[in-house]
């Protein structure tokens, strides 16, 4: 079992005890969101550092579909 440490610029996302490495430039999905394996750093013999690069999250616009005319009579 490696200890296997993710990061996203200089950030850490997740930490795991996996009995593979990933490889780089594989696809990989962490906590939902897809992303590809930049660099992969040995520390030791037993934890590696993986870097990941994410795709960016789209927001979308939702539009208020209230008609803001009209109101509620009591």
């Amino acid at each position: 079992m490696f200890a296997v440490h993710f990061y996203e610029n200089k950030t850490k996302v997740l930490n795991q005890a996996l009995r593979r490495i990933p490889a780089v430039g594989e696809a990989l999905k962490i906590k939902g969101r897809k992303g590809k394996v930049i660099s992969v750093i040995e520390m030791d013999e037993s934890t590696y550092h993986v870097y990941m690069e994410f795709e960016k999250i789209v927001e979308k616009n939702i539009a208020n579909t209230k008609d803001l005319g009209k109101k509620k009579r009591r």
